[in-house]
């Protein structure tokens, strides 16, 4: 009778523990933009195991993005390609204040899926071997922007006025590529790089000091800040865990 009282009081125990767990898990609604698409699922993959809490993911340029906030999209954390737009949704009272860092440092890289067209330099963009190149829209999109800054002090803004294919985000510009709508372009290095490697075609790593360091800021937004789920990621993006998987993918780690 005793072993049976044990055993009865146990399963109440766990029943009340699942229960607990299940009342206490929360989904946290992500904008993330474009370039930091592919870490940030690996990162959400690990976040969930440990905390069991849930995340729903939406990548996006970051002028896009932000125009969603401002219109009342119900996203928690947002997760910039740059510095200026979280400065911007601080002004505005759109995100909760103090919760806002530098995630991670992007890299601009001229990337091809031909293994053959960048020889691990720019001297390409001078030649005839290209009729289209593909760029970021440097209005909406930081790395846009950064190509714009890398093409000027190159002095090809003339030489490249007539092939460029603009892309609303460096997500589409580097479908663009892939796709063979472009035969190259500009990318965030996170895009074709993972894991030590440029992982397919041939590429040309832009040299940092050729275009404004891509700093990348992540805060939590207002309609976050009694979210469980929202607050522990913010958190979790610093863990050793996170850093690990964004060093992966080939981005800076900013200093703390």
């Amino acid at each position: 009778m005793c072993v049976r009282l044990k055993i009865i009081r146990a399963s109440l125990v766990l029943a009340s523990l699942l229960v607990n767990g299940i009342a206490h898990a929360a989904t946290a609604n992500i904008a993330v933009a474009a370039n930091f698409a592919a870490p940030v699922k690996e990162i959400a993959q690990a976040f969930e195991s440990e905390s069991g809490h849930h995340l729903t993911i939406s990548a996006g340029s970051t002028g896009k993005l932000f125009s969603q906030i401002q219109n009342g999209a119900p996203f928690d954390v947002f997760l910039a390609a740059d510095t200026k737009t979280p400065g911007k949704a601080e002004e505005a009272g759109l995100s909760v204040p103090e919760t806002r860092f530098t995630y991670a440092i992007g890299k601009l890289v001229l990337w091809s899926p031909d293994p053959g067209l960048v020889e691990d330099e720019a001297s390409v963009l001078e030649t005839d071997r290209f009729e289209r190149i593909a760029m970021a829209n440097p209005k909406v999109a930081p790395y846009g922007l950064a190509t714009e800054q890398v093409i000027k002090k190159l002095d090809l803004v003339d030489t490249l006025s007539e092939k460029w294919v603009f892309g609303q985000s460096i997500g589409q510009t580097y479908q663009f590529i892939a796709s063979g709508n472009a035969p190259l372009g500009f990318v965030a290095l996170s895009q074709v790089f993972n894991r030590g490697k440029i992982q397919s075609g041939s590429a040309w790593i832009v040299p940092e000091n050729m275009y404004t360091p891509l700093a990348q800021d992540v805060q939590l937004l207002k309609h976050g800040q009694n979210n469980a789920a929202a607050t522990a990621f913010i958190a979790f993006l610093k863990s050793p865990t996170a850093l690990a998987i964004i060093e992966s993918f080939g981005y800076g780690l900013p200093e703390r």
